[in-house]
């Protein structure tokens, strides 16, 4: 069975090219979404991956209506894999159900990693390189925006142990846990300062 994911970002954006092609392709359901492709909640999505059985094959216009980041993007398709379901992006013309398919998303996991080692060879020489012009006596500075950021990072790598984390920049679970608490509550402000504004709220 052929089902539909269709997105759009925002409400003053319409669904309606997604939908005919969706439903020229042979979808016989179709979930949708009028949010941001960022947001780690979707219904719409959500309810398409409860709804996909064994055998069925995942539908979109786009790949970017699927997955924002390439990262996000393989980890789905690999979740779909593992469950026996296919997936198809109707404009590149990939359908995971062909042997070209799953090549080509061989090539995208690959990628994906590469990614994640470069960001975290990165990280690593930054931090090594701070560690070699020496370390102050005392109380454990607080994180510096920058390194906010590497935590952040690395945190949202699930391949890296928390353990080598707390490590990496001396720091206690609790105090990781806390800089995760304060980033996703300046996530809130930020989306309700946004929303605010385009209703014209001062």
């Amino acid at each position: 069975m052929l089902i539909g994911y269709a997105r759009v970002s925002t409400t003053s954006q319409n669904l309606d090219l997604q939908m005919d092609a969706l439903k020229k392709a042979g979808c016989e359901k179709i979930f949708e979404d009028t949010q941001s492709g960022a947001r780690e909640s979707r219904p719409g999505l959500d309810e398409s991956l409860a709804f996909l059985r064994l055998g069925d094959v995942l539908v979109v216009w786009k790949l970017d209506r699927l997955g924002r980041t390439l990262r996000q993007l393989v980890n789905l398709v690999h979740d779909f894999e593992s469950r026996g379901i296919g997936f198809k992006s109707l404009s590149e013309s990939i359908d995971t159900t062909t042997s070209s398919g799953k090549l080509v998303f061989g090539i995208f996991s690959a990628l994906a990693e590469f990614e994640r080692s470069l960001i975290r060879e990165r990280t690593m020489a930054g931090l090594e390189s701070a560690r070699a012009r020496g370390k102050k006596g005392g109380r454990k500075p607080k994180l510096s925006p920058a390194q906010e950021k590497q935590l952040l990072a690395l945190y949202s790598d699930k391949s890296i142990p928390l353990t080598e984390i707390c490590h990496t920049f001396g720091i206690t679970k609790q105090t990781i846990y806390k800089y995760l608490a304060r980033a996703k509550n300046q996530s809130t402000v930020h989306g309700r300062k946004n929303t605010q504004e385009k209703r014209g709220v001062p």
